[in-house]
Parts: structure tokens; C-alpha cells; sequence
């Protein structure tokens, strides 16, 4: 049986594995040139390709209170149809990466991760007689980052290189030590170059494995990041400092209006009548794109840094 700890400690190596971090980035957008995946996002960076975005980005947005609700969902359909122009699309991979600090964000991806990825990574282990934390957290890996049991099916070739689990004496741990040295020799052979350069995957989990840590016991060091008690106890809190009154500027409806507005427009050297028209929206933008900013019209803290405000 896996305990809740161990089950956190082992989401905390993919999660190191997927973006840096053992708590993960529920803000980290990325585009690798020649990834399979596209445009990829999340604590356990979802991809655009799998479909499994859309079903993310589906949750969000029907989720009660989530601040980018409204932003995001005009690009559902694309995502679900797959769309890979959204790989560059600006506008998209700012408001994941805002979203990424919603809370209610939060809460969605770690369900979602869980039901996606963690729940089947666990049928699939005790199915196949693993019952070990490290050995549950091997398949957890691959379910995650692809083909355990489907494309080049890394579990068939272990079981033809090693033989399968209780059958010939063959043991859980030689089975995933097995299934390891498999997994890293197709990595590091594949066609793919990205994919080559994740043998790392491999090599810290085969770290582990010489270790002979398969309760996955802390503190545990990956690829030079600590997992420890305090780590898991659960993320920073969270509280902005900002003043409450320092909003996002935009052209909505009905038309935002306030001294702050007066302050834009006399820092745009525009008509300061305090007034969010469409002239300072086409003010906003046309500053943002000779910034090298996203011109999206919104004045958040990035265009506020840039107009000295």
C-alpha cells in the first residue's frame, strides 16, 4: 500500500523531472522545437497533442471563482481540435502562465494530475505486481512522459528482456531495474534528439535504485533538488502585497474609468480624460509592441514597469 507521503515524494521527482521544481510549476508553458507533445503546460506540463490540455483547460474554465475563466475559454475549441499555431500564440501562453497562480488552477491541475496520471500509473503497477513506492513511481514516470504500454511499449520489451514479475523467480525489484535500463537504452537511441536528452529520467531513477531507497524514505536528493517533510508540507503561501486598487487596465464594458486611467494616458501622451477608450487601447498596444511586449492591451505590472508607472 502507498501511503500519501510516498505518493507525494514520487509525484515530487516527475514533477522535478518536468519543470525544475518538487512542487512543480503550475505556470510553466513550454515549446520545445521537434517536441511530439507542442505546446506543453503544468505541474506535469500536459501536452497540446495528447488532447489532455484540453481536458485541462475544460476543467478550469467550468471551475467556480477561476479568474481566467473568461480569457481562456475562447480558445477551447482550438485546443481540443489540436491546433498547433497555438504553440505561438502569445496571448494563450500569457494567460496560462497568469492562471498558473490562480488557486482555484492549483486545485484543478493537482485533481486532474491525479486522475489522468497517478491513478492509472497505479492500476498499472499492481496489475503488474509492483508494490513497491519506487517501483509505483517508475510507471508514474512513464505514464506521465509516454509509451509504458502503448507506441514503442517500454512493459512488453521488459517483459521479453526480463521476464514478467513472479513467473521464472524474475522479482519486482529485477523487473523495474529491468524495465529502467530498457527505457534508458530506447531514450537514448531514439530518433528524436529531444527525447534522447531524457535519459536523465532514467538516470536519476536508476540513482535511487543503487540506493536501494524502493520506500522512497526522505530526505531524497533528485538531479540536485532536496525532497524532504517541509518541502511536501505543501506550497508557500501565496498573498499579493500589491495595493487592492492596483487593477488591470484594459477596454472593457462598460468603458474602465478612474485616476489611474488619467495616469496611463498622460504616460502614453494621449488624451488624459480618464477614460479607457478604444484610442488608448490602440495606444496600449502600439507601446507594448515597441517594447517587445505582449500587445494584448492590458496594463498589468510588466507594461505599468515599462511606462514607469
Amino acid at each position: 500500500m502507498i501511503s500519501d507521503s510516498q505518493k507525494r515524494t514520487a509525484e515530487a521527482i516527475v514533477n522535478i523531472f518536468e519543470t525544475g521544481s518538487a512542487l512543480g510549476d503550475y505556470s510553466n508553458v513550454t515549446v520545445a522545437r521537434d517536441d511530439p507533445g507542442h505546446l506543453t503546460y503544468g505541474r506535469s506540463q500536459t501536452t497540446l497533442a495528447s488532447g489532455n490540455l484540453f481536458l485541462l483547460l475544460k476543467a478550469y474554465v467550468a471551475a467556480a471563482n477561476a479568474q481566467f475563466a473568461d480569457g481562456i475559454r475562447p480558445f477551447l475549441t482550438r485546443v481540443e481540435a489540436r491546433d498547433f499555431s497555438l504553440d505561438n500564440d502569445g496571448a494563450l501562453r500569457s494567460l496560462l502562465r497568469q492562471a498558473g497562480v490562480d488557486p482555484v488552477m492549483r486545485t484543478v491541475q493537482d485533481a486532474f494530475f491525479d486522475r489522468v496520471y497517478w491513478a492509472p500509473a497505479l492500476t498499472k503497477a499492481q496489475a503488474l505486481g509492483i508494490g513497491s513506492a519506487l517501483g509505483t513511481c517508475v510507471v508514474y514516470d512513464s505514464t506521465v512522459h509516454g509509451s509504458f504500454d502503448t507506441g514503442a511499449n517500454i512493459r512488453d520489451r521488459t517483459n521479453a528482456r526480463v521476464g514478467k514479475i513472479g513467473t521464472g523467480g524474475v522479482t519486482e525489484h529485477e523487473w523495474v531495474s529491468g524495465y529502467v535500463a530498457t527505457r534508458r537504452d530506447w531514450l537514448a537511441n531514439h530518433a528524436n534528439q529531444l527525447l534522447r536528452r531524457t535519459v536523465y529520467r532514467m538516470d536519476a531513477l536508476q540513482r535511487i535504485i543503487d540506493a536501494a531507497n524502493w520506500d522512497l524514505a526522505l530526505p531524497l536528493t533528485v538531479r540536485g533538488v532536496l525532497i524532504d517533510a517541509s518541502i511536501l508540507g505543501g506550497h508557500p503561501v501565496v498573498v499579493s502585497a500589491h495595493d487592492v486598487d492596483e487593477r488591470l487596465l484594459k477596454l472593457a464594458n462598460p468603458m474602465m474609468r478612474g485616476d489611474d486611467v488619467t495616469a496611463l494616458q498622460r504616460a502614453l501622451r494621449v488624451e488624459a480624460d480618464g477614460v479607457f477608450g478604444p484610442a488608448t487601447d490602440n495606444a496600449v498596444r502600439a507601446f507594448q509592441t515597441e517594447k517587445g511586449l505582449t500587445s494584448d492591451g492590458i496594463v498589468g505590472p510588466a507594461t505599468r514597469a515599462a511606462l514607469g508607472l
